[in-house]
């Protein structure tokens, strides 16, 4: 587990990324939702602590145990899924910054849960996931979340709970005297990658590797973003394409936990923008159920890729938020079916209304899932004259 120097660490890493995440200065008498599993409770106390000495209010939220999870989707009817708690909209309409420290008690307790009551949730608790999209759009919130490890996964990815906690430690760079300004380097380095990304015309990304075949395309007013603070660790760069231009094949060779069911070797047929054949070695009944959740589900909402040169992230996790930063021998690139980030827009965020991103071709859908692949790659971008540049190879950008 992690001792109390790195939790510390910790919290300082975490505190730096929801700051830098936001467009607008913290400033004293700002609102702080810290969010928490029970095992992270030792670092949501040092993190409350360390909020109110910098003038913060803070409300702090522990998470329902599995067993409150398993016994809500198991008892619950449509109205007791669907119910909003009072006060939640006022709170969500108000907050200027979210921790989320995960720590799950439990990967599978949902397993047996019919996927089709989660989702009913998932698509009422979406509306408050709109208030919050715009309220960063507007600069007035930012977010962050980390993972805490815990034997439940340890287990699922294959690891005892030390390894698995020394893992966390090198990736978020806590067994540096000072992670914090190594987190700047980081940063300072992703800016000047996103920079020449930004300046390239591109008219479509090709992917290829021994099971993708896929085309991406951009689209209007987009950039490149990432290494933004949001996630501790996050060493991707990414893109949130226009939906309709993706056609070909993708395949995630990476294992993936979603909603306590796990899925192996999803393979996705796009055409037109929509997913219109799907395989899996293991959870496709699953997926499927996922892809029909709404009308969004079912296209893509981002385009991801890591540098190894970044990541130190070399084991799978059994966690998508280190599992979409592996570095490994050959990076990784990574789509998530479902909602689209309105950040990579490139104009004026507080102009982005639902009419001009649905005219741009980002995607809206309750659903986010993050598919990964680490196989060896090329990324070609195609330029508006048909030019081609590539921009990552064998793990690393290119440019």
């Amino acid at each position: 587990m992690l001792n109390d120097r790195y939790l510390s660490r910790y919290a300082d890493v975490l505190i730096w990324g929801l700051k830098t995440a936001r467009k607008e200065r913290y400033k004293k008498g700002d609102i702080i939702l810290v969010r928490f599993n029970l095992p992270a409770i030792q670092l949501a106390q040092i993190i409350d602590a360390k909020l109110l000495k910098l003038g913060m209010h803070t409300i702090v939220r522990l998470m329902p145990t599995p067993e409150m999870e398993k016994n809500f989707y198991s008892i619950a009817n449509t109205k007791q899924l669907k119910f909003q708690i009072p006060g939640d909209k006022e709170m969500i309409s108000s907050i200027n910054g979210g921790i989320f420290l995960f720590a799950p008690e439990s990967l599978t307790h949902l397993s047996d849960i019919d996927p089709r009551k989660i989702n009913t949730f998932s698509m009422a608790r979406k509306p408050f996931n709109d208030i919050l999209d715009k309220r960063e759009e507007q600069g007035a919130f930012a977010w962050t979340l980390c993972v805490v490890p815990t034997n439940a996964l340890a287990k699922h990815a294959g690891l005892d709970v030390d390894e698995y906690s020394r893992q966390i430690a090198r990736a978020c760079f806590l067994n540096r005297n000072a992670p914090v300004d190594h987190w700047r380097r980081i940063y300072k380095r992703a800016n000047t990658l996103k920079l020449r990304l930004n300046k390239l015309k591109t008219r479509y990304f090709h992917v290829e590797s021994a099971s993708v075949d896929l085309n991406i395309t951009p689209g209007k007013d987009r950039r490149w973003v990432g290494i933004s603070g949001h996630n501790i660790p996050s060493f991707e760069l990414f893109l949130s394409p226009d939906w309709r231009g993706t056609s070909g094949i993708y395949y995630a060779d990476q294992p993936s936990y979603k909603n306590g069911n796990y899925v192996e070797g999803v393979r996705l047929e796009f055409r037109e923008g929509e997913v219109v054949d799907v395989k899996a070695k293991k959870g496709e009944a699953f997926v499927k159920t996922q892809i029909t959740m709404d009308k969004g589900s079912n296209k893509i909402g981002e385009f991801s890729l890591t540098d190894k040169t970044f990541s130190s992230i070399n084991r799978f996790m059994a966690n998508t938020l280190f599992d979409e930063n592996f570095g490994g021998k050959q990076g990784n690139c990574h789509i998530a079916l479902g909602s689209s980030y309105s950040e990579t827009y490139a104009g004026n965020q507080k102009t982005l209304t639902e009419t001009k991103k649905t005219k741009l071709g980002f995607n809206d859908s309750a659903l986010h899932w993050d598919l990964v692949n680490t196989e060896k790659k090329r990324v070609t971008a195609f330029g508006q004259q048909h030019e081609k540049l590539v921009i990552y190879e064998n793990g690393k950008f290119k440019i």
